[in-house]
């Protein structure tokens, strides 16, 4: 039994998804239904924390601040719903899991760049 669930776990995780760790600003393009017909819609904010390492069911937590107020939301990384992950820079950062962020503010919520996409 635990074999195929093993095999199972093999054929459902992708291999398109780029290295994402904690500190990296990504968009998430994630597909949904809008009545008949299917569209994308991209979420763009900072990674947050990364669950379950490389296994099938592993996410990441995106953070993004619309209008003031703070948004998170949980993508499971080998989701057939996610299109394309994309990286737009990267962070230095100490810790696997940033949950410090949420309350901080100014200075303190800023993080150093170790490298940004060229356009």
């Amino acid at each position: 039994m635990e074999k195929q669930i093993a095999e199972f776990a093999t054929q459902t995780k992708r291999q398109d998804i780029p290295d994402i760790n904690a500190g990296d600003t990504v968009k998430v393009f994630q597909k949904f239904k809008d009545g008949d017909k299917e569209k994308t819609q991209i979420f763009e904010g900072l990674v947050l924390a990364r669950k379950h390492g490389n296994e099938a069911g592993a996410t990441i937590t995106v953070r993004k601040i619309t209008s003031g107020v703070g948004v998170e939301k949980v993508f499971p990384v080998h989701s057939p719903m996610i299109v394309k992950i994309e990286i737009l820079r990267q962070s230095k950062v100490r810790r696997s899991k940033l949950n410090y962020l949420r309350d901080a503010k100014g200075k303190r919520a800023q993080l150093k760049i170790v490298k940004a996409k060229k356009k």
